[in-house]
């Protein structure tokens, strides 16, 4: 933090410059308009004292300026609270006198000494220089100037606006919601935020004419403070909402506002306070507001359902998990277990809450996927869920998804598949990740142009949900120097994503470039911190070239399969890559007997093609009821 100087107000971990007009917490520099800047230099010129309404409407709001005084008051009031984590009902800095005034009653450490030469300054403007008993008078005398300096920067700014309609007015049809702050103070309080974060864009995301990004895409931006157009450069968007939430007891305080990108000028702003009660509404009143604003319509929720808050909570803390271990893309043990624990708890305090068996189903579908278990297991209870989740609302995008997924890899039915992925497609239009999953449902039926056009449809509304998807696309399209070049590009923005590097070592393997393949391996080893099998990669490379990476993979796949289960479709993938025939028809012939959910993409595998002319391989890829091969 930077040393004590005259022009620095500090209480707490805040420090207000009066130079720069700047409020910084622990030396980084908080976002925060003027006004309210100039409302907190004003109360702290008097420590303790109540700083009366009509005191605060003359210094700070002049006869030629026409607002609503006491909204704007309110307002200001609210944001500053909101930039120091403040409440009204039990403040630590600024306390409301109802119907007087404010006051604040914060501790602030000694001024610093008065600057002769700026009295001088500040008298030969006809400004008063402040008694020797008022300790704060500089505090005046900066707000003056700066009170001047605003007023005639809005004067400026209108004059403007009516000369040019300013940028403001530019259509926003595509927008981000980052990450909402948690100022509870409570570090624990953080799943409640990410949570009303996912529930907003989920909200706004029925819009089917704004493109909205994932919140895969936006947590990388959770704590960053980076300006809003490079975000809104980098995502491709017009518009960023941004806010914060406070949770305390039983009350809930959410800020939030909608900014040009392009001009970083906020077109709205607004605050809530609810009980916890009605703060799951919340998502959904801000969505409407928002969508008001931009003269958009949100498809309406239908009926408004009661949801307990404690199974409200108990899903909040899956999604936190959820996304925390990586969703769909990632498989975490330890996290995405705790996201079946709580969505499990969520349907148990609340049998009817339709997107807690969604993610429940969601869970189960992911662990079949990973092969925690074998798919007897999770089956069963992956279709219940989602079958639940849909009669409960059909009009859930992510309920028909789910369904989607259970005809996919558990029924192999994939006439219903895909009328469950176009539904959801149809009530979400909008949302990447169900591009994303019709396009699987394309590559199963072998329909490849179809998915390679939903595939680019998902990366051109969310780039950085999975950064892999068109260059996996690609890849079992068998145009592999294509998918090297894609995936390159990538990995041009996105260095550290280790899925993009074992792509790419698996594009670099079909083209016969091994010691590259191999490189990426290692790479993407490093980058998930397992240092042991990136040294493992290395030797069995040095000692037996790629293949004998496969077969130290394939050593391990069987030490782990003496102590628990493995899917044999694993090893067979293994098997495929040494193209071994019999051990891979061995092995895909059980994993067919135990029906392994990962077999409806059979004929997409590059690594598999050595064995289309088998008929073993053929009478496998009939019962599973695939189209031939292409």
């Amino acid at each position: 933090m930077p040393s004590p100087t005259k022009d620095l107000v500090r209480f707490g971990p805040f420090e207000l410059d009066l130079n720069a007009w700047q409020l910084r917490k622990s030396g980084m520099k908080l976002r925060i308009p003027l006004q309210p800047l100039q409302l907190l230099a004003v109360l702290l010129e008097h420590p303790g004292a109540t700083v009366r309404r009509e005191e605060l409407q003359q210094r700070l709001w002049t006869s030629e300026v026409f607002v609503d005084f006491e909204q704007g008051l309110n307002k200001n009031i609210g944001k500053l609270r909101e930039v120091l984590g403040d409440s009204a009902e039990s403040p630590s800095y600024i306390e409301t006198i109802p119907r007087i005034g404010y006051r604040f009653i914060g501790e602030i450490a000694d001024p610093p000494p008065l600057d002769k030469e700026e009295d001088a300054t500040a008298a030969a403007a006809g400004i008063p220089p402040a008694g020797p008993t008022t300790p704060h008078g500089k505090l005046g005398r900066k707000l003056i100037w700066g009170v001047l300096l605003g007023c005639a920067a809005a004067s400026l700014g209108l004059l403007l606006w009516w000369a040019q309609r300013g940028p403001a007015e530019t259509p926003i049809r595509s927008v981000v919601v980052l990450p909402l702050e948690n100022l509870s103070g409570d570090p624990n309080q953080q799943y409640f935020a990410d949570g009303m974060t996912d529930e907003l864009i989920t909200m706004l995301a029925k819009n089917s004419t704004l493109r909205v990004v994932s919140q895969t895409s936006t947590m990388q931006y959770k704590g960053a403070h980076r300006p809003v157009r490079e975000i809104a450069r980098e995502l491709g968007v017009e518009g960023i909402v941004e806010g914060s939430v406070n949770r305390s007891g039983k009350k809930v305080h959410m800020a939030v506002q909608l900014i040009h990108a392009p001009s970083d000028t906020s077109m709205w702003a607004e605050s809530y306070d609810r009980d916890e009660e009605e703060s799951v509404s919340l998502p959904s009143e801000v969505a409407q507001a928002i969508a008001a604003r931009l003269k958009k319509a949100v498809t309406p929720a239908g009926p408004e359902r009661f949801i307990n808050p404690e199974a409200h909570e108990a899903y909040l803390r899956g999604r936190y998990y959820w996304f925390s271990g990586g969703g769909t893309t990632a498989f975490h043990d330890q996290t995405m277990k705790k996201a079946g624990e709580y969505f499990k708890r969520a349907v148990a305090l609340q049998p009817d809450y339709a997107r807690a068996w969604s993610g429940l189903a969601d869970f189960y579908l992911v662990s079949a996927l990973h092969g925690d278990a074998p798919p007897s297991y999770n089956e069963p209870l992956a279709r219940a869920a989602a079958t639940e989740a849909l009669r409960l609302d059909e009009s859930l995008a992510e309920a028909h998804n789910s369904m989607s997924a259970c005809y996919l890899f558990f029924a192999w039915d994939w006439r219903q598949a895909l009328l469950h992925a176009d539904k959801a497609v149809e009530l979400e239009p909008n949302t990447a990740e169900y591009h994303y999953f019709r396009s699987k449902v394309f590559i199963t039926l072998n329909r490849m142009e179809d998915a390679l056009q939903e595939q680019k449809k998902a990366t051109e509304l969310d780039p950085f949900a999975r950064p892999f998807g068109m260059g996996y696309m690609l890849l079992i399209m068998r145009r592999y120097d294509a998918a090297i070049n894609e995936l390159h590009t990538r990995l041009e923005t996105l260095p550290a994503d280790p899925r993009l590097h074992r792509i790419l070592a698996e594009a670099y393997w079909h083209k016969g470039m091994k010691q590259d393949a191999a490189r990426e391996l290692e790479k993407a080893a490093l980058l998930e911190s397992d240092k042991s099998a990136e040294a493992a990669i290395r030797k069995a490379f040095e000692s037996g070239g790629y293949q004998g990476i496969i077969r130290s993979q394939l050593d391990g796949l069987k030490r782990r399969a003496a102590k628990e289960y493995v899917s044999p479709l694993q090893v067979a993938d293994l098997y495929a890559q040494l193209s071994l025939k019999e051990e891979t028809i061995h092995f895909l012939e059980e994993a067919y007997k135990e029906r392994s959910p990962r077999l409806a993409w059979l004929q997409s595998w590059p690594a598999y093609d050595f064995l289309h002319s088998d008929r073993r391989y053929q009478t496998i890829v009939r019962q599973i009821g695939l189209p031939p091969a292409f």
